[in-house]
């Protein structure tokens, strides 16, 4: 009986952990994304998944000048997925993700200024909405980006 009582607790701990998430199940946010808007230029590219891991990096762009660059990273940690962010000329950052399906991604991180949840939502093969939400000056404020799938260089 106590050896029956340790199989269903361990099977109910498996189920209440659910299936670790893998980087491979947003291997649809590999390749090169765009957005154009007049003079600026948003551009984001990630890495195929290899080895648990995805690199991204992105830089916006208004004519020939820099505005920003940012260099992301998604990993595997503690079976969730981790969006590790360097943007310039700020500190690093992670977010853990919160929801994840074949189409979307949410990471947060409630203790970071602004922005505190990233989010891709995939639209068919060639779009995608990029959101960087939060709470900033007590109100909730979020941006969207809509990228258009790009030939990489």
């Amino acid at each position: 009986m106590r050896r029956l009582v340790l199989v269903v607790a361990a099977l109910a701990l498996v189920a209440w952990a659910g299936p670790s998430a893998r980087v491979t199940q947003v291997a649809w946010l590999a390749g090169c994304w765009e957005q154009a808007s007049g003079s600026r230029l948003i551009e984001e590219q990630w890495t195929r998944p290899r080895g648990g891991l995805m690199l991204g990096l992105g830089r916006t762009v208004r004519g020939d000048s820099l505005v920003e660059y940012e260099q992301t990273r998604i990993f595997e940690r503690d079976g969730r997925l981790v969006y590790g962010a360097n943007p310039s000329g700020q500190a690093p950052a992670e977010f853990e993700s919160i929801e994840l399906s074949d189409s979307s991604v949410t990471f947060e991180n409630l203790d970071h200024d602004f922005p505190q949840r990233v989010r891709y939502r995939r639209r068919g093969a060639d779009s995608l909405i990029g959101r960087v939400e939060g709470m900033r000056g007590g109100k909730l404020r979020g941006v969207d980006f809509p990228y258009a799938r790009v030939a990489c260089p």
